[in-house]
């Protein structure tokens, strides 16, 4: 009550000495009721708001930092400084995915407000961990396929993010193959057939195929101690080339070895990764996948301005990166063509 309220008040108050008195009373009874209303106004503004946590669940941290650098840039440009005005909860299975369901539980029990998630297994542990709290796949080759949602449109649960499936690209790396080795005619292909996406993105690879008059010869590796048995098919198999579409969970965990017997099998390989190519692999064609980590950060905005994953419609790949390792050709004795090296994102000298 300001000054003029109260002199209003006092002003009321009749000259008679009785009423006056009886007036007092009810006036310092007024004053403490305004003065315990304002202090709890006062403390209610005081308290501090409430800062939103993040749950970031991943298979290993060395595997993904410049991933987890691009989500945190992302962030940022989006207002949020980590510490500040958000709080992000990492956990990290360091390689043993059995790890993975009761990372997602103990994310589950801190009650953060959305979970990012790095991969398709960790998707899952997720998943089967909340059905209550957002999940925001960071990427994912084929979130339809692995269950996660019921349409790229309408995701309808819990879950929503990016997607990297694009068949079509394995038909440009084969192209790409072509031109780096002109008289390519056997190559062979690094698969997972337990990988979503791998079936659709065969038939792909065999339609390219078709039209460079190349013969495929599909490798299927399921477990990492299949690697270096599938090189060995290759060459026995007189590959000329290798395409690299094996799932994820293998390859980004046995980069250095994949590319340790690509050397040693002195085969021109590509791949989808860009980090295999930084560990020293020949050239990738693929998803910027930095991007899709980036591009994360909106989803988790959105999220924590009110908007539900089931309305958030998942979102596929705008940047593709091509890269050359000349480094890599060096070893195994390949020369580039001048046309193809000019039209690289990115050269590794």
């Amino acid at each position: 009550m300001n000054e003029k309220s109260w002199l209003q008040v006092l002003n009321s108050f009749s000259d008679n000495p009785k009423s006056r008195i009886q007036n007092l009373k009810w006036a310092g009874i007024i004053a403490l009721a305004v003065t315990f209303a304002m202090g709890g106004a006062v403390a209610q503004a005081q308290q501090p708001a409430k800062v939103p946590r993040i749950g970031f669940l991943g298979r290993s941290p060395s595997a993904i930092l410049a991933r987890l650098e691009a989500f945190r840039q992302g962030l940022r440009t989006l207002g949020y400084v980590e510490g500040k005005n958000i709080v992000i909860e990492y956990r990290f299975a360091e390689q043993n995915l059995d790890r993975l369901p009761a990372l997602a539980a103990e994310l589950v029990r801190l009650k953060v407000d959305v979970i990012i998630t790095s991969g398709p297994s960790v998707t899952r542990a997720a998943k089967e961990a909340t059905v209550t709290i957002p999940i925001v796949m960071a990427q994912d080759s084929d979130p339809v396929g692995n269950g996660f949602v019921a349409s790229l449109g309408r995701p309808g649960g819990n879950v929503t993010g990016l997607a990297t499936l694009r068949p079509e690209l394995s038909g440009k790396r084969l192209e790409l193959l072509k031109e780096i080795v002109p008289q390519l005619s056997r190559v062979a292909v690094f698969g997972t057939s337990t990988y979503p996406g791998n079936a659709q993105i065969l038939r792909e690879t065999e339609l390219a195929a078709g039209a460079f008059k190349v013969k495929l010869q599909y490798l299927d590796v399921l477990d990492p101690k299949d690697i270096e048995t599938a090189f060995r098919a290759a060459g026995k198999g007189r590959a000329e080339a290798i395409l690299m579409m094996m799932a994820t969970a293998i390859a980004g965990d046995h980069r250095t070895e994949i590319v340790e017997l690509a050397v040693k099998s002195r085969l021109p390989a590509i791949y989808p990764s860009q980090a295999t190519v930084e560990a020293g692999g020949l050239m990738t064609y693929g998803v910027n996948q930095n991007d899709l980590d980036r591009r994360a950060a909106t989803y988790v905005d959105k999220i924590l301005k009110g908007a539900k994953p089931a309305d958030l419609p998942v979102e596929q790949p705008i940047k593709f990166d091509f890269i050359i390792n000349l480094k890599a050709a060096k070893q195994i004795g390949l020369t580039i063509p001048p046309n193809v090296l000019a039209r690289a994102d990115k050269v590794i000298r």
